[in-house]
């Protein structure tokens, strides 16, 4: 037989056994589909996380303090309180630098008539939007006078306005709002940016830092310093001269190691990146078990396959079909299930992510790499698990094969 007569067969063979055939291409499609679906979720998350990092604001830095030791034990980063207002007034002197908005984070009680809301206060200066990337949707933002002046005023991001106000579309600048009982009028609403990580950037209440350190929280010190490069080009020696200026500031000996951190934009995007992608790949490796169970499977009904058709095996050699045309035949039928449940895991895995983008509100990235990966994958299954079966086929003697009942 020719190769269209070998696959004419192989779809023959197929149809008269329809449910183990579908049965058989279960494991294939199951595990083609895993892979489609969980790739395409972690290219998505990749992807979203890329943009909402570089969402954060262009050539960013981001400056914390370092971490205390109690004898050999370290006791985290962030455990130290070195960083004031006067380091980031320091760092803003350096050419390099476009920008520099000093924050002190905590938690806020905010009240407004009967409705009571808790979020996240973040206490900055006027250069936050330049620095962070954020615009004021209604309203304005804080200005350096007021920073210096000390004044009650808040910008708010449209989670709180939601939650605090009972609708989003309401607009709430002019009104005094109760922050931890003190009074503040809310000037500007931000415009929404979404979450980032485990960080929702629009459940939160901005405030004049020294509003926040004076009046507020009672810190003397701020949680971390976010800083602009003045250009992608500079960025490297924007933090060579934001290290050497802190390492001034805190009159740190040359031997002695930085009581701070500094990181940029591209290694917080390499990490989460790096994060999500062996996520992916965990996920991607424990679905493509599925494959090997589906390989099982097919090696496992070829044989009996063979068993059934060892009379049919034996008219063939009789007629002078070679050990050739009967593996070919046997492996063309593996390949072909194969292929068949690796089709169909495709547009099942395809379909399925798209369902969970949907329903969850993920970002979905269906791309051809995967596909490709996936069909190949099914099609090599095919012909790994079915060598044996068809080796064996081929090795049968005619004479045993017509005897055979």
């Amino acid at each position: 037989m020719n190769f269209r007569e070998s696959l004419r067969v192989s779809f023959r063979s197929i149809q008269t056994n329809k449910l183990r055939s579908f049965l058989t291409m279960l494991g294939i499609i199951i595990g083609v589909s895993a892979v489609i679906a969980m790739v395409s979720i972690g290219e998505g998350a990749s992807a979203n996380v890329a943009s909402q990092i570089n969402g954060l604001g262009s050539n960013l830095l981001i400056v914390t303090p370092g971490q205390a030791r109690q004898g050999q034990i370290s006791l985290g980063a962030g455990s130290l309180n070195t960083l004031t207002l006067a380091d980031a007034e320091a760092i803003g002197k350096n050419d390099s630098i476009a920008g520099v908005a000093p924050s002190l984070t905590s938690r806020a009680q905010l009240v407004w008539r009967n409705q009571n809301y808790s979020t996240s206060l973040e206490g900055t200066t006027d250069a936050f939007p330049q620095v962070r990337n954020t615009e004021v949707q209604q309203g304005r933002f804080f200005s350096h006078v007021e920073v210096t002046a000390q004044s009650n005023v808040a910008v708010v991001g449209t989670e709180v306005v939601a939650n605090l106000f009972g609708d989003s579309r309401f607009n709430p600048v002019g009104q005094t709002i109760q922050l931890n009982k003190i009074p503040f009028q809310i000037i500007g609403v931000l415009k929404s940016q979404g979450s980032s990580g485990m960080t929702n950037n629009d459940d939160k209440v901005l405030i004049p830092i020294t509003t926040a350190m004076n009046r507020v929280t009672g810190s003397k010190n701020v949680g971390s310093i976010y800083v602009s490069a003045a250009s992608a080009d500079v960025l490297p020696q924007a933090q060579f001269d934001v290290q050497n200026t802190l390492r001034a500031q805190h009159n740190l000996r040359p031997q002695a190691a930085d009581d701070f951190q500094i990181r940029s934009q591209s290694e917080i995007l390499s990490t989460a990146q790096g994060v999500t992608s062996v996520m992916t790949t965990l996920l991607s490796g424990i679905a493509a078990i599925s494959l090997v169970v589906g390989g099982i499977g097919i090696m496992n009904i070829m044989l009996v396959s063979v068993t059934e058709r060892t009379r049919e095996i034996g008219i063939r050699k009789a007629i002078g079909a070679t050990r050739w045309d009967i593996l070919r035949q046997f492996l063309i039928e593996s390949v072909t299930l194969s292929l068949l449940g690796g089709g169909m895991g495709i547009l099942i895995g395809a379909g399925a992510a798209f369902l969970i983008g949907k329903a969850t509100g993920m970002a979905i990235s269906i791309s051809l790499p995967p596909i490709i990966y996936a069909f190949l994958s099914s099609m090599a299954v095919g012909v790994l698990f079915g060598v044996y079966p068809a080796r064996k086929a081929a090795q049968l003697k005619p004479i045993d094969a017509l005897r055979y009942e």
